[in-house]
């Protein structure tokens, strides 16, 4: 039922000034909550996002989804975007219940109602509170996160504003009960809409046309037994789905243990990035509970950490990997085919060998979902993925952590064998790649900035071009082969990347990359990443910590790390 209130709203131009820092990282704008909530720091991006879409959408008014994966500020910061939206022509907002939709979820239902994009309230795996973090991202029309073009044009926009437009009357707006809503705006000619939606039940619906429902459900609870599993959602976005889909959809609430999913504005004091550190309980669970498999969630439900029985760790590399060598059970890929395959730059080689072996095209692109939309949209690739647990496919143009744990238990139903028994299997096909990624978080000053320039300039000099490095550890020796600052061209549209991370690949193929995220709120992170490849078998079952020693002491002695940032140690290891 749609419902046209008979009051006009009035539009309020309110004056402001532009703000210098407001440049979208990896995916989206992040930032101290704090610093959303004053001076109009929110309003002023979100007016910049207007105006931007204003410019490209000069013919029509854009209709647009917005949610939240449910941090603080996520609700009151929807009412704004819609008092907003009233202002700048949108012809309609379609919002998730209570505001609260996965970043899969949003990418989903773009895709489904054929909208113009929208607006994703989160900062996706940092933690969330008054005290923490928040962010801002958008999607374009394909469901994806929008290229480096529109958050660059958004940018410049933040910079210039003078005003920012809004229907300050337009409240009281009932998040919590579905159905469609008209407003008259002064000055507009057609009515503002708003549309409220279960974001749950789209998602689950498309899950259900990729997944076969029967052979999970008889893998958790059929003829062969119990396959207790545990879920932990982290008090993110994702408790919702996850009761829906195991609880009800699979009706298997007797073997599908689920924790902390009521969703909470600071989750629950979680750091809701789900790798061994954050995701401890999880790990501690398995290691001592009678569970095949587990999985965890990050805050906005695109990130996955996927565990096997005892605590056995899949490395998302490793997760990719055997996902995409073994795609043929999913029905999804059985009726659509399977294309190639995508990973980031830092991302280990594991996947590579897959498609070597499958005789695919395999692409490197730098860090951020973004750069995978293209690829999908133009068939190239049908699953793709990031080292730092994110994987998916083309079902949607977002990474779906729901998407790859049914795909693993999809797994597990149709090969009879243990999560880790699935690992070993693959690598004796494929050999191993051990990996490994060290975090130095939230370090403040110069230091991060200046290695990173000593690392670009050595990349210019060639200084290390040929040289052979001894290491401690078993005399192993590693010579270099190249040395570089990544930079990627877009097959498709041709748009160019650049300084996305010093590579220093070694003629073994081993490789160590050098980065600085782009997904903080405060300081600086540093990250390190160390790939080697292994075909001895008697290697396989090793510690890849313990392994990769002689690579990650080399690394540290290239960067001089602890020198320029003060740290002797990682904040996070995974």
């Amino acid at each position: 039922m749609s419902n046209l209130e008979q009051v006009k709203h009035a539009i309020e131009v309110r004056p402001t000034k532009p703000f210098t820092d407001q440049k979208p990282g990896t995916s989206g704008l992040r930032k101290p909550t704090k610093t959303f909530k004053e001076n109009q720091y929110f309003e002023n991006f979100i007016q910049a996002y207007f105006d931007d879409l204003a410019e490209r959408n000069k013919d029509k008014s854009p209709t647009l989804i917005v949610g939240g994966d449910g941090r603080h500020f996520v609700r009151e910061g929807t009412r704004i975007i819609i008092q907003m939206a009233a202002a700048n022509n949108i012809k309609k907002l379609i919002i998730a219940r209570d505001a609260i939709m996965s970043t899969p979820s949003v990418s989903c239902v773009i895709r489904k109602y054929g909208t113009d994009g929208g607006i994703v309230l989160t900062a996706s795996h940092n933690p969330g509170g008054i005290n923490n973090d928040y962010g801002v991202k958008f999607n374009i029309a394909n469901g994806g996160p929008a290229p480096e073009a529109v958050t660059n044009s958004v940018y410049d926009k933040t910079r210039q504003l003078t005003n920012i437009r809004l229907c300050p009357t337009l409240i009281n707006i009932d998040l919590l009960t579905l159905g469609k809503h008209s407003y008259e705006i002064e000055g507009r000619s057609i009515p503002f809409e708003i549309e409220i939606i279960d974001s749950v039940d789209d998602y689950v619906q498309l899950m259900k046309s990729i997944f076969d429902f029967d052979k999970i459900r008889n893998l958790l609870n059929g003829d062969k037994g119990k396959f207790p599993i545990m879920i932990n959602a982290l008090s993110g976005v994702m408790g919702p789905y996850v009761l829906r889909i195991f609880h009800e959809e699979l009706n298997a609430k007797e073997v599908v243990t689920v924790k902390n999913c009521e969703n909470l504005e600071d989750f629950g004091g979680h750091h809701p990035d789900p790798n061994l550190t954050y995701a401890h309980e999880l790990v501690e669970d398995m290691q001592n509970g009678n569970y095949e498999f587990g999985a965890a969630f990050d805050g906005d439900g695109d990130r996955n950490m996927i565990l096997g029985k005892g605590g056995f760790f899949v490395t998302p590399c490793d997760s990719l990997a055997v996902l995409a060598a073994n795609l043929d059970v999913i029905p999804y890929f059985q009726k659509h085919g399977v294309f190639g395959y995508a990973r980031s730059m830092p991302t280990s080689g594991a996947v590579d060998r897959v498609a070597e072996k499958s005789q695919k095209l395999i692409y490197e692109v730098p860090t951020g979902w973004k750069f995978f939309g293209n690829l999908m949209d133009s068939k190239l690739i049908s699953i793709c993925g990031e080292e730092s647990f994110g994987t998916g496919s083309d079902h949607i143009r977002e990474k779906d952590g729901m998407w790859a744990v049914l795909s693993w238990l999809s797994v597990l139903a149709n090969i009879d064998r243990s999560v880790e028994k699935i690992l070993q299997t693959h690598w004796h096909t494929y050999g191993r790649n051990f990996f490994t990624r060290y975090d130095y978080e939230e370090i403040n000053g110069a230091g991060p900035f200046s290695m990173m320039k000593r690392l670009e300039d050595m990349c210019t000099s060639k200084e290390l071009m040929n040289k052979t490095f001894n290491t401690n550890y078993g005399n192993k020796q590693y010579t270099v082969k190249i040395m570089d600052d990544f930079s990627y061209t877009d097959p498709v549209d041709g748009s160019y990347t650049e300084k996305q991370g010093i590579r220093i690949i070694f003629t073994d193929g081993s490789r160590l990359v050098f980065r600085l995220s782009g997904t903080g709120a405060r300081g600086a992170t540093v990250r390190l990443y160390v790939d080697s490849y292994e075909n001895d078998p008697v290697t396989y079952t090793k510690d890849a910590q313990e392994m990769l020693k002689p690579l990650i002491s080399l690394a540290l002695e290239i960067a001089q790390l602890k020198d320029f940032t003060g740290r002797d140690k990682p904040t996070v290891i995974t």
